[in-house]
């Protein structure tokens, strides 16, 4: 190769290079800000959605569900007795010997108190003297009658005898015979008529005599002072010795051996009000809470009265609840809970999620799956303390704001946060 053609091709040489240079600097600064430009898009897009998400609010919510609701109406009662007497002795004595004790467990015609009345044990005395005495003049009265039988026995059967004969042989038997057997007769049949009447006299007598003795012992068996029926003594107002009055007068003054209550079967009295008497059946069972013993016992309506008292609006209710263990104590407090409505497996949300219009209808926020605001109306059912029952408007597993609604709008994008709306009430 002649130097000049080895000139000629390292002058081509650079002017290649030359183009490519500039060809670079023309087009790779142009296509660095294209991806520059992309990725400041990117990032501004992520920091939008990443503030967006930070800027929605925090907003409680809760499930709708299924559940069994209840309607109740709770009346706070004290326990009162099935039962409760003064027991007072029928006859005054002194009391000789006594049985009881406060807090004596006694039996139905178990023996509490005898008492010493030594008046009425000689009365009976003289009361059977008189029985035997009455019974001896019944006795007498009734020989006097038979003796009277007898005598008219004969004067009849002589009069008679003396007539037939008259009538067949007149001229054998005088007419003076006759009129004198004949007034024998008459006599004789008067005797027996008085004879009967002294008989009925000393049988009445008899029988006078035998009703003071039983009055008597009948007073006398009250000096055994036994249970009318069975209870607890829950007081006890005399001890031996005592003299204790007979209370068959009205006198409040009149001291009592003891109180006796039954407490095996207990009563609460309630004033049911107006809206509730509907509800009320007898026979159904209720729930008893006594805090006290912080227990639930079950308890029964056993009667009301069956009418509302003007002056409270209220119906005399009674509940029975059995004590068989004595753990109930007469004066202890209790709430009956009586249910009025119930609804079996409704659609149920917190009454805090709930904005009541007041006519079955009401407004709650839902939160839909995209996490906006959607307000939707409702109708509502049964209500309890907690819950609204939903008829319509939502379904089972539905968000719903809980609390406040007002801050909320149709459409705003939040953050839910699940509550447990019993816990926070």
């Amino acid at each position: 190769m002649t130097r000049e053609n080895s000139d000629a091709s390292a002058e081509a040489m650079r002017s290649r290079r030359k183009r490519n240079v500039k060809y670079r600097a023309r087009y790779v600064p142009v296509g660095a800000m294209l991806v520059a430009a992309a990725i400041f898009a990117g990032c501004g897009s992520s920091n939008k959605a990443s503030a967006d998400k930070e800027a929605a609010p925090r907003v409680a919510v809760v499930q709708v569900t299924r559940q069994d609701l209840s309607n109740r109406l709770e009346i706070a009662s004290e326990f009162l007795p099935y039962q409760e007497i003064d027991v007072y002795a029928k006859v005054s004595g002194y009391i000789q010997k006594l049985n009881i004790d406060w807090g004596t467990h006694v039996q139905k015609g178990q023996l509490m108190a005898v008492l010493e009345i030594p008046e009425l044990e000689q009365q009976l005395d003289v009361d059977q003297a008189a029985v035997k005495r009455a019974e001896q003049d019944v006795a007498r009265s009734q020989e006097e009658l038979n003796r009277a039988q007898s005598a008219y026995t004969v004067a009849h059967l002589t009069y008679t005898r003396l007539a037939n004969v008259q009538k067949a042989r007149p001229e054998l038997v005088a007419q003076e015979e006759i009129d004198v057997a004949q007034g024998k007769d008459t006599e004789a049949s008067a005797a027996v008529s008085g004879a009967k009447d002294a008989l009925a006299g000393s049988e009445q007598a008899l029988a006078a005599a035998k009703a003071g003795l039983s009055r008597d012992q009948a007073m006398y068996s009250y000096s055994q002072i036994s249970a009318p029926f069975t209870g607890i003594v829950t007081k006890l107002d005399a001890y031996t010795g005592a003299l204790l009055p007979a209370g068959t007068s009205s006198n409040e003054g009149d001291q009592p051996l003891c109180r006796l209550s039954q407490n095996d079967l207990l009563r609460l009295v309630i004033p049911v009000p107006e809206r509730a008497v509907p509800s009320v059946h007898l026979g159904e069972n209720v729930d008893v809470d006594v805090s006290a013993l912080k227990k639930t016992f079950s308890g029964k309506i056993v009667r009301t009265a069956d009418a509302i008292d003007m002056a409270t609006r209220t119906m005399h209710t009674e509940v029975q609840v059995p004590n068989p263990k004595f753990e109930l104590v007469p004066g202890m407090y209790a709430s009956v809970r009586i249910p009025i409505e119930s609804a079996t497996s409704a659609l149920a949300v917190p009454v805090q999620a709930v904005q009541s219009s007041g006519n079955g209808q009401g407004t709650v926020l839902v939160v839909d799956q995209s996490n906006r605001i959607e307000q939707r109306t409702v109708k509502l059912g049964l209500q309890t303390a907690t819950e609204f029952e939903v008829l319509a408007g939502l379904q089972e597993n539905d968000r719903i704001v809980f609390g406040e609604q007002s801050q909320y709008k149709p459409g705003e994008l939040v953050t839910p946060a699940a509550v447990n709306a019993a816990a926070v009430e």
